[in-house]
């Protein structure tokens, strides 16, 4: 024997050891290098939106239809870690993916037996069979083996356990704790209690046996299992695992969280590779407003919807976003998100004009305006109501959202200049055709924008006239500020707007049960297509759009009488003001402060600008006329075979060529050679008929289309 072992032989067999090593190694080299970890599944994930709290808003399922969302230890309640290491694997942070002594536990206790009686995978092996699902066979356990050795030399013991924390099944399509802990509890898996971090061990062993949606007693039965020995490994006391006994194992899966679904949504296209989406939503607030919009859009027709969009203006943070009142009724198009869509303003926009032009010091609050009817070149803008009031102070004439001091305001400050400011500050007006320049109709709605790019403005307005975008997402960075308006200038729009009187049914001291100082406008588009109130105060502002989603004529709804309370209702949802935000801030240094009378004589009365028209005439061009249909007339509309209505011709005289005939702030076509165009009405009633030429002059008519005989 002892010649078996001279030096020299040893020697042999440690050189002869070695390079079996060296060839294994290079084995496993070459395989690993062939066969790479297939991580396929783990990047096919679901996405999770979450509120600014963390409290989830809408999920979205992976590509294969599953729900996985990515999980790390961290995310998980320490308590289901220790439950599900000492349940599979007491070792694991030992082992290198195999525990030589389970295998050899479970080979002793098969042979004893005759059968198996326990097994020996690790949560490394068991990791490699999630990531590469296999029948079960002997040649399978030996590559999930050599998988798990080949996980632990890539991947630190937490990497690895958290592909078994998003990986692991949980019955039907749900995988990983993440998904588990919502469906069966309503929550994330950061806070469980034993008897649910014992569920959730239970379940990936046999996850379709043991459904507690579909095998409650099967279930239960596998969680005191779990308890049970988890007490025993002293992981919880037995007194605890006793108490955790007495809880009942959920019985349904709940439905998958559904808040501010076409916000989440968006923000999911946006960054579909994103696994967590962290919005700045206030989930509590967002059902409130949803709930808000729900209740009060049975009192419109059933092609109406609501929008709603509250932003916090410290940071400019979206905190809620109700895009339709039902994102699943068709009828009223519910998918479409109506805080996103185009539409016209109508006197939305005054409040901005009015503020450049105090800014400019062409006007003041104090300063009085002829309200009549008035030609401002060929274009003859009418009051909503058709009254006019004679000499008004625009303080005045902004509460009652008069349109002819809005438009000579506006033409003292020139489209173009009011248009390129909202531009600066980050709102892009949408004129009926975008290669025209903008012209006077804008004060009145001639233009399209959104609910979001109203809220921008206003809460410009409630921050000193600085504009800031709106944040969706907690990262976002907050943007470089614009100057909107002065601060004097958005002071005083300000106080005018406060003093507005309060929507119906709300006198001035109740308009808000705590004593909120509320400014508000609102705005009706032509047709009442759209009803619209925005409100602000120190520190939120809130908006609101009702209207037809399809754009349609809607029955004389209006912004102050559909729209403005549900501002007020908004408000009173939101966490109370301190004492800061109940009292009125002082004007601005360098604000003047004056009545009327002591005026400069230069703002004591509106000097609008003259000779539009005359130098028209010195140029050599026509001035432009809407020469049919007339202003005021009534147009009887034949109906055609199909039950649609017969065209109606639109001409005009004089102007530069192309022209753009617009109905209702919309555009029917633009001609380069003839001065004239068909519109197809889609509904009887009134009608806004606008001609635009290539200098941006502008002719209009209200007219009235009637059924013959009626």
């Amino acid at each position: 024997m002892m010649r078996l072992f001279t030096p020299g032989r040893l020697r042999r067999l440690a050189l002869a050891g070695l390079a079996t090593l060296a060839v294994l190694a290079g084995l496993a080299l070459v395989l690993d290098r062939l066969y790479p970890l297939p991580l396929d599944l783990v990047a096919s994930r679901s996405t999770i939106v979450l509120d600014a709290s963390g409290q989830p808003l809408r999920a979205f399922q992976a590509d294969d239809g599953r729900w996985r969302f990515t999980a790390q230890p961290a995310d998980v309640d320490p308590r289901f870690i220790a439950m599900l290491t000492a349940y599979e694997d007491r070792r694991f942070r030992d082992h290198w993916g195999v525990d030589p002594f389970a295998v050899l536990r479970a080979a002793g206790q098969a042979a004893v037996a005759g059968h198996i009686v326990s097994g020996a995978s690790t949560l490394s092996m068991q990791t490699a069979r999630l990531i590469q699902p296999r029948p079960r066979s002997f040649g399978a356990k030996l590559i999930e083996m050599a998988r798990a050795l080949q996980l632990e030399a890539h991947l630190s013991k937490d990497e690895i356990l958290g592909l078994y924390l998003t990986l692991a099944p949980y019955g039907g399509n749900l995988e990983g704790v993440r998904a588990a802990s919502l469906f069966y509890f309503g929550k994330e898996p950061d806070h469980l209690t034993d008897s649910e971090a014992a569920l959730l061990v239970a379940l990936p062993q046999s996850p379709e046996r043991r459904r507690p949606d579909r095998h409650e007693d099967v279930a239960r039965r596998m969680r005191d299992e779990v308890l049970t020995r988890v007490a025993e490994a002293g992981v919880i006391t037995e007194a605890a695992a006793r108490e955790a006994m007495e809880e009942a194992v959920p019985v349904a899966r709940l439905p998958a969280p559904f808040f501010a679904p076409h916000l989440a949504e968006r923000l999911h296209m946006a960054d579909p590779a994103a696994s967590v989406i962290a919005s700045t939503i206030d989930r509590d607030l967002q059902y409130k407003l949803e709930d808000l919009a729900a209740r009060n859009i049975g009192q419109f027709e059933a092609t109406a919807n609501i929008a709603i969009l509250v932003v916090a203006n410290e940071g400019r943070r979206v905190v809620a976003s109700v895009g339709s009142a039902g994102y699943f009724d068709r009828r009223r198009a519910g998918p479409i998100d109506m805080t996103m869509a185009v539409r016209s303003p109508g006197s939305a926009l005054k409040p901005f004009i009015y503020g450049m032009g105090f800014e400019d010091l062409v006007c003041h609050p104090e300063t009085i305006v002829v309200d009549r009817p008035t030609h401002f070149g060929g274009y003859a803008p009418k009051n909503f109501d058709r009254l006019y009031r004679g000499e008004v102070k625009l303080a005045e004439a902004l509460q009652l959202s008069l349109n002819i001091p809005a438009v000579a305001v506006l033409d003292l400050v020139g489209p173009r200049r009011f248009s390129a400011r909202l531009a600066a500050s980050g709102v892009r007006l949408r004129l009926p055709d975008p290669g025209a320049e903008p012209s006077l109709p804008i004060a009145l709605g001639g233009v399209g924008v959104t609910l979001r790019d109203l809220v921008t403005l206003y809460a410009a307005l409630a921050d000193g006239g600085r504009a800031l975008p709106l944040r969706d997402r907690i990262h976002d960075e907050a943007g470089v500020p614009a100057t909107l308006l002065s601060a004097s200038a958005a002071w005083q729009v300000t106080a005018i707007l406060r003093d507005t009187p309060p929507p119906p049914h709300l006198l001035p001291g109740e308009s808000t049960s705590d004593g909120r100082q509320i400014a508000y406008k609102t705005g009706t588009s032509y047709g009442f297509r759209d009803a619209w109130a925005i409100g602000y105060d120190r520190d939120y502002t809130v908006g609101v759009w009702v209207g037809r989603p399809d754009g349609s004529f809607s029955p004389g709804r209006m912004g102050r009488e559909a729209a403005a309370p549900l501002v007020f209702a908004a408000f009173s949802m939101l966490p109370p003001p301190g004492p800061e935000a109940l009292r009125r801030p002082p004007p601005p240094p360098g604000t003047l402060i004056a009545s009327q009378s002591e005026l400069p004589p230069g703002l004591k009365r509106l000097r609008p600008r003259r000779g539009g028209d005359i130098a028209a005439i010195a140029a050599g061009r026509e001035t432009l006329r809407l020469a049919a249909p007339l202003d005021g007339s009534t147009i009887e509309v034949p109906r055609l075979e199909d039950g649609g209505l017969s065209s109606v011709l639109l001409r005009a005289t004089g102007g530069t060529m192309p022209l753009t005939f617009l109905v209702n702030g919309r555009p029917i076509a633009t001609t380069a050679f003839r001065r004239q165009a068909e519109w197809q009405p889609d509904g009887i009633g009134r009608a806004s008929v606008t001609v635009l030429d290539a200098n941006g002059r502008a002719a209009s008519a209200d007219i009235w289309l009637a059924s013959p005989g009626s």
